[in-house]
């Protein structure tokens, strides 16, 4: 897959592509859904299958700090893409200068004079352009005038409930991950490079590896049993704290601190993976350190029971 980072570094496709456009946030079976359309679109027409996607996403840039929590950060979502059959991720910057394009420029402009597409795989109900001036019925009308095809992607339906970015979200919110991973088709999880911090777990007996997520809200708040990945091929087994540190910091700084059981390895610097497998509580505010001392001894001891019992049922 080959990474191109904004319009001004986009050479036109001589003979075409085949084309969809979103947030992709999350990248969940109803996405993978629609790539599968997509690539089998692109095998039949023998074209290059293209994934645009913004950065910030459109919300992110209206709505600042009361936007949606994001399930996927930009890079995380790279790597995603890169393990699909996806030729090129195109990457476009989403600023004023972008959000003032108007529908029709943005046909015109980019996805003919740049794109060149051929295909185009797109939400019936997607809308673009300045002012959301543009829908479905306009591309339909375009296309018949310049020649490329389109498709809406449909729904994608798991036991009644049409997978969504913002249906992960509710179910994350609301601490049910099993429902959030049959959404995703995989356990949510959030990546990171490890990076030093003011040692206190350590000092409590329990040291961290901490992950800064240099966002305001996440989708996931509070304790929870999770799994490691990214270090020498193994998977580890932890608890993990995702919040601001209510009793020792209380600042705004989201923070994902994980430690893991029976580990003494250094591992600053090292990206990580990790998987969410079981709430245990949401972040409290504790009155002293050896309340919060005590509590943590609890939270490791119910997610050493949670992955005991769950070894125990496979």
């Amino acid at each position: 897959m080959q990474l191109i980072r904004g319009l001004a570094h986009l050479k036109p496709f001589v003979d075409g592509c085949v084309l969809t456009i979103g947030n992709f946030d999350g990248l969940h079976l109803g996405h993978r859904a629609v790539i599968k359309k997509l690539v089998a679109r692109g095998e039949a027409l023998g074209l290059p299958v293209v994934i645009m996607i913004f950065e910030p996403q459109p919300l992110e840039y209206f709505l600042k700090d009361n936007e949606p929590s994001r399930l996927s950060a930009l890079r995380d979502k790279v790597i995603q893409f890169s393990g699909l059959p996806v030729d090129y991720l195109l990457i476009a910057r989403f600023n004023r200068q972008f959000a003032d394009v108007d529908a029709e420029q943005f046909i015109d402009e980019i996805l003919l004079e740049k794109l060149n597409i051929k295909h185009l795989v797109i939400g019936d109900d997607f809308h673009f352009g300045k002012a959301r001036g543009g829908n479905f019925a306009l591309l339909k009308a375009k296309g018949r005038s310049y020649g490329f095809s389109l498709e809406d992607t449909g729904s994608y339906v798991i036991e009644d409930y049409r997978v969504s970015s913002t249906l992960i979200r509710d179910a994350l919110a609301a601490g049910d991950l099993a429902q959030a991973e049959r959404l995703l088709g995989h356990s949510y999880s959030i990546c990171g490079r490890v990076a030093h911090g003011d040692k206190r777990g350590r000092t409590l007996g329990y040291p961290t590896a901490n992950i800064r997520l240099f966002r305001k809200n996440t989708p996931v708040n509070g304790v929870f049993a999770v799994t490691m990945t990214g270090i020498d091929g193994l998977v580890f087994q932890g608890v993990a704290n995702v919040g601001t540190r209510p009793t020792v910091e209380g600042g705004s700084k989201v923070i994902l601190e994980t430690h893991l059981f029976d580990f003494d390895k250094e591992i600053y610097g090292r990206y990580v993976e990790v998987q969410f497998r079981h709430k245990i509580r949401d972040e409290l505010r504790f009155q002293s350190i050896g309340q919060l001392q005590t509590q943590i001894a609890q939270d490791v001891a119910e997610a050493r029971q949670y992955f005991a019992n769950t070894n125990n049922a496979h």
